[in-house]
């Protein structure tokens, strides 16, 4: 086979195969590649997570989403069970893909603070605190503020999030 040949083959099959690709092969949102974020922001008395890059030592919003939080959501979480999301300055350690709200993103709290002062009340500080989907039946019936101390997103919030955040992320969570 002469080159000229070989190239038209060539040619002829790359064009074959580009002209396969159907719109199935287009990337979606989850397959998109999303930006990584350096630090979460989550504003209690309005309800609001954002997503943020440092860009040029300046924060960058990438995200914004509304949330919903523990069921008493004013103040600091001070005991197990007392339905507050806690405040201060956490990061991302753990990641749960088989989480029963769709996805989570665990927060470091509670730290060595949060356990010496639930100590010095005689209290347990409580735990398990992430950054949650659904299910959305809870939501439907509860309306707002309906997680036991968590950061409640949508399920599809939730795949762009954790796309976007590795561990160790730091999150701040004011009042």
């Amino acid at each position: 086979m002469t080159n000229l040949n070989r190239r038209t083959v060539l040619s002829v099959t790359l064009a074959m195969a580009i002209a396969n690709v159907t719109a199935a092969d287009e990337p979606t949102a989850s397959s998109r590649s999303l930006p990584t974020v350096d630090f979460l922001v989550l504003f209690k008395s309005s309800r609001q997570l954002g997503l943020y890059r440092s860009v040029d030592d300046k924060p960058v919003l990438l995200h914004r989403y509304s949330v919903d939080l523990g069921f008493s959501p004013r103040g600091d979480k001070n005991r197990e069970g007392d339905g507050r999301t806690p405040e201060g300055t956490y990061y991302i350690n753990r990641r749960n893909e088989n989480s029963a709200y769709h996805l989570s993103l665990g927060i470091s709290y509670p730290d060595k603070k949060d356990v010496a002062e639930a100590r010095a009340k005689g209290v347990n500080p409580g735990g398990d605190i992430f950054i949650h989907g659904g299910p959305t039946r809870f939501r439907d019936r509860f309306k707002r503020d309906w997680t036991a101390g968590c950061i409640s997103v949508t399920d599809n919030e939730i795949e762009e999030i954790w796309a976007m955040v590795p561990l160790g992320t730091p999150i701040s969570i004011r009042p």
